[in-house]
């Protein structure tokens, strides 16, 4: 199986029909493991034995994930090759998420417009982890074009290059790291030693993405008629300012290309957490510029998507 072309038509296949209805998506099969291990295997009051606990989660899930679509896959090329072409393409196709964090975008977007502040911090509510039931709508916007820039990469990215590389089976073991850090990867009391090897194996995974991510809205800021000098500037200065080796690259772009201030303080649960500035201080956060950075989240996949499906064609 030609592993780029399939995963170039996985990727318009998402574009086109988004998150499957049925069967159930593979990202809600593993949410329901990693739920089970936790509640039967994490003990933070055993700091020690919790992070290998944490380390056997990451390890199982990834052979779980990744090696049994890999043996269905190979058995079913050797008896259905075309069962298995098309099985590969929607496997991938449910790693990507290029209609879904648009459609999120452009949800809050249309409640802003539409529908008030209230409605608005719902919509951010549901795809970023910071409190939002007191944002005004500078944070509403700060939220959503942070989590724009920040989610181009896990959504879009770095699926598409491990399905590139390995295939189904490499994209599935990627979508499950990524899973894994969202659900286990943060410093809670809870999860601070369980989720050691989830957070570091989402970092080393998301660390190439995250660079081709940046470099891809770069090149394509002159497209959505943003300011690509001021984006590889702050690029450059502010991108590993970001506690995270990887997320502040894109959202560093992004503040350059918008002339905005990224960063700052969110609260998570009540608690404080402070990020130091990205970009300098400028136009004041509007709604528009959530319609901006949607169209470099569309320029920039649309771009990945060409990129690929001239690799795959070639003869």
């Amino acid at each position: 199986m030609n592993t780029v072309l399939a995963t170039a038509l996985a990727m318009l296949l998402d574009r086109l029909v988004g998150d499957p209805l049925f069967p159930p998506h593979p990202v809600v099969v593993m949410g329901r493991y990693i739920t089970w291990w936790d509640r039967r295997f994490n003990q933070p009051e055993r700091p020690g034995s919790n992070r290998w606990a944490g380390v056997a989660l990451v390890v199982t899930g990834a052979l779980l994930f990744g090696g049994i679509p890999l043996v269905g896959l190979v058995w079913l090329a050797r008896t259905v090759p075309l069962l298995a072409w098309a099985l590969g393409i929607w496997l991938i196709s449910t790693t990507i998420a290029w209609k879904s964090l648009v459609d999120a975008g452009r949800m809050v977007e249309e409640a802003l417009a539409h529908r008030g502040l209230a409605a608005a911090r719902a919509a951010v509510g549901r795809i970023v982890g910071r409190d939002t039931h007191q944002l005004d709508e500078a944070g509403v916007v700060r939220a959503t074009v942070e989590t724009l820039a920040e989610n181009l990469v896990d959504a879009v990215v770095a699926p598409v290059l491990y399905a590139c590389l390995a295939g189904a089976p490499g994209a599935l073991v990627y979508r499950w790291i990524n899973t894994l850090d969202a659900m286990v990867g943060h410093t809670t009391p809870r999860h601070r030693t369980f989720g050691w090897a989830s957070a570091r194996a989402d970092d080393v995974l998301n660390f190439i993405p995250a660079r081709l991510t940046a470099t891809l809205m770069l090149l394509t800021l002159p497209l959505a008629r943003l300011d690509i000098a001021a984006g590889a500037r702050l690029l450059a200065r502010d991108g590993r300012r970001h506690p995270s080796p990887n997320s502040g690259l894109p959202e560093a772009v992004m503040a350059g290309a918008l002339h905005v201030q990224l960063g700052g303080t969110n609260t998570y649960a009540g608690v404080p957490s402070h990020r130091p500035p990205l970009g300098d201080p400028g136009d004041p956060l509007v709604p528009g510029h959530i319609t901006r950075t949607l169209a470099v989240v569309n320029w920039s996949a649309a771009s990945l998507l060409g990129i690929v499906a001239a690799v795959g064609f070639r003869p």
